[in-house]
């Protein structure tokens, strides 16, 4: 997939996304656990980004973390994401980032399986899902 930036003004973010969408990938907001479409989903594909379109994260990386967000051990590439320091809230996290027009997806923690033992922490509504073939 093209990995050139995308920048788009906040007018054309918003007539582009449905409201949860530009709250949390334009504002860094967060859905609340156990309510976005793939915190459950079993689908084999890719994970994209909701406001671009780029590859992040592929199924075979999603695990069920009990948390009540998708969660995944590692993104396809080191060029896929981009992290940032956020102490919002209260807390120390990192933030992580669409490489492509950096719409905040969630957060990245030290608490993911073996054996690179990351829990990248997403928000349903920063993703699309495209389904590959086969079963």
């Amino acid at each position: 997939m093209e990995s050139k930036r995308i920048e788009r003004s906040e007018k054309q973010w918003r007539s582009q996304l449905t409201p949860q969408q530009y709250e949390v990938t334009r504002r860094k907001g967060t859905e609340p656990p156990f309510t976005g479409k793939y915190h459950d989903h079993h689908g084999r594909g890719t994970y994209r980004c909701v406001c671009c379109g780029h590859d992040l994260f592929r199924s075979e990386a999603k695990f069920e973390s009990g948390t009540g967000w998708p969660s995944f051990c590692a993104p396809i590439s080191d060029e896929s994401v981009t992290t940032a320091g956020d102490t919002s809230h209260w807390m120390t996290r990192t933030e992580v980032k669409c490489a492509r027009c950096d719409a905040h997806l969630g957060h990245v923690f030290d608490d993911g399986p073996a054996p690179a033992g990351q829990r990248y922490c997403l928000n349903s509504a920063a993703l699309d899902f495209e389904e590959s073939g086969g079963t």
